[in-house]
This record gives structure tokens, C-alpha cells and sequence, in this order.
């Protein structure tokens, strides 16, 4: 089928394309997708149509902004997920990315502390001008595994302490429920008799000015407790969550299990998590084993 396209027509349909993304998508995503097409349709003719979206121009593309391995396979994925839907609603009558290849994407082992390690950093007294604030949410967040921004969103309400459970909001706006053990709800119930400022409204963790904290504040609060545990300042809040996960299956935990506690839609996105495991059993063996040892 022969289609008349205008180059205006062009951006129209990206325009519709990212409307249609934009029900399905969080608006992150939408965002960096509409950011990679709307650089793509700069580096095409202004008059241009569907049908100049050729491998060739694709490729002319990358080189302009594919930048690293992972920005490339980024732009691809978003221009493949375009082109697919331009197919669809007859727009292109095939597909110009089947002839691109993505680089190939090393998977970067996520960091955790080992035990020792973790032990150091929370069992340090109390210090600071909110020190009761600090462990507990030092504690929450390893004892279930939180990213940050579950963290600071947390509501009084949504804590059931009797079942030692809270109901968290993460990616895409998704809740779901997470546990936490008793060494967090106590320190969480010690610092909310003796620290929280009233005022706070609804949220859990306030400044001293009973405001909600931000993302920031728990970066901050990371940084400090890692330079008195004598522990490298480059431990995140994302780090305590790997160290949730790692530490889970070394002790056992089924990978569905540590799935439905981090709230991975996917599977093979917890299962970067058994790499690392493999890697301390291995560090193990070699540290241990009579016939591994150098000589």
C-alpha cells in the first residue's frame, strides 16, 4: 500500500505514538522516549515520511547520538518500539530495525555489603541531630528492601505493625505489601515515641521541621553513617537493597520470593541477583577450600 506522507504527517504520528505511550508508560519513559524520536526526526529531511525511516538512516542516526553501548541500545529500543508501532497502524510496511543489531549489554553486578559489613554500619550509637530517625529508616530500608523513594512516601497508615507489614507505592505507581523484621519495628517505634516531631501530617519519616523528608536527606544520612563505620562512601540507598536481596538468597529465599519482595515485574531482572550470590559462594570456595587456595 502506497501512502502520501508529509513530513508533518511524520511527526503527527510520533506525536500520537507518545500519546499512546503515554497510557501505558509512567511519564519517565514517555519522556526519554519522545526525547530519542524527536532526535531521530531532526536528523531526517524536513519533508520526510514514514518510508525515509530506513536502516540507513537509522544507523546515521546512532552514530550521531548512539554515544555509549548503553545509550545506543537505548535510542535502538526506542526506535524499534516506534517503528513496531508505525507497522501497525500501516504507516511503514516493514520494519527497518530487524537490520540493526544492539550492542551487547554487559550486565553490571549490583554492589552489596557482605554481613560484617552491613553489621558495622547499623549497630553504631546513636549520633546526630535525628538519630533515632536515621536507624530506623536505616533499618527499614535493609529489612525490606525499599528503594528510596518507597522510603520517604511511607504513611503512618499504611504500617501495620501487629503483622509488621506496610503497604508501599513503587514504580509505575504500583502498591504492593513488604515486610519488616522486629529489629526495624522497634527502632521504627522508638523513634516515633521519643524523635517525630508532631505536625508531620501522615508521613513517617519528617526533618526537624515535622516536613516530610526527601530522597536527599537518605543519601546524606547513608554518607555519614558509612564514614563512621569506616565503610567506602559510594554505598547508596539502592546498595542497602541489593544487600536486602543478596543476603535473602544466601540464607535460602526462593528467587520468586525475593521477586515479589522487591516488586521486579520481571523475573530476570531478580535474577542478576543470583550472579551476585554466586560470586560470594565462589569468593568462599577459593578463600577455603585446601585446593583453591593460591600456593
Amino acid at each position: 500500500m502506497d501512502l502520501e506522507v508529509t513530513a508533518e504527517s511524520l511527526s503527527a504520528a510520533a506525536g500520537r505514538y507518545l500519546a499512546h505511550l503515554a497510557i501505558r508508560k509512567a511519564g519517565p519513559t514517555v519522556r526519554a522516549y519522545g526525547s530519542d524520536i524527536a532526535q531521530l526526526l531532526g536528523t531526517l529531511p524536513v519533508e520526510s515520511g514514514p518510508d525515509a525511516l530506513t536502516a540507513d538512516a537509522i544507523r546515521r542516526y546512532l552514530r550521531q547520538y548512539g554515544g555509549s553501548p548503553v545509550t545506543r541500545a537505548r535510542k535502538i529500543s526506542s526506535v524499534r518500539n516506534f517503528a513496531s508501532w508505525l507497522r501497525e497502524q500501516g504507516l511503514i510496511s516493514h520494519d527497518p530495525t530487524e537490520l540493526i543489531e544492539a550492542p551487547i549489554k554487559r550486565k553490571r553486578l549490583p554492589k552489596a555489603l557482605n554481613a560484617p559489613q552491613t553489621t558495622e554500619l547499623l549497630d553504631q550509637p546513636d549520633d546526630g541531630r535525628s538519630p533515632k530517625r536515621d536507624r530506623a529508616l536505616l533499618e527499614l530500608m535493609y529489612s525490606a528492601g525499599l528503594r528510596v523513594s518507597e522510603l520517604v512516601g511511607i504513611d503512618l497508615r499504611a504500617i501495620d505493625f501487629s503483622r509488621r507489614e506496610i503497604t508501599v507505592t513503587g514504580k509505575g505507581n504500583k502498591q504492593r505489601v513488604v515486610l519488616f523484621g522486629r529489629t526495624a519495628a522497634a527502632a521504627m517505634q522508638d523513634y516515633l515515641a521519643e524523635e517525630r516531631k508532631p505536625g508531620g501530617g501522615d508521613a513517617l519519616f519528617t526533618n526537624a521541621r515535622g516536613v516530610r523528608i526527601t530522597t536527599r536527606t537518605v543519601q546524606n544520612v547513608i554518607k555519614r553513617w558509612c564514614i563512621r563505620a569506616g565503610l567506602p562512601t559510594s554505598v547508596t540507598p539502592h546498595t542497602l537493597r541489593h544487600t536486602f536481596a543478596t543476603h535473602l538468597l544466601d540464607g535460602g529465599a526462593d528467587l520468586k520470593t525475593v521477586q515479589q519482595l522487591l516488586g521486579h515485574e520481571s523475573l530476570a531482572t531478580t535474577e542478576i541477583y543470583t550472579h551476585v550470590s554466586m560470586e560470594r559462594l565462589r569468593k568462599t570456595v577459593d578463600e577455603a577450600h585446601p585446593r583453591s587456595r593460591p600456593t
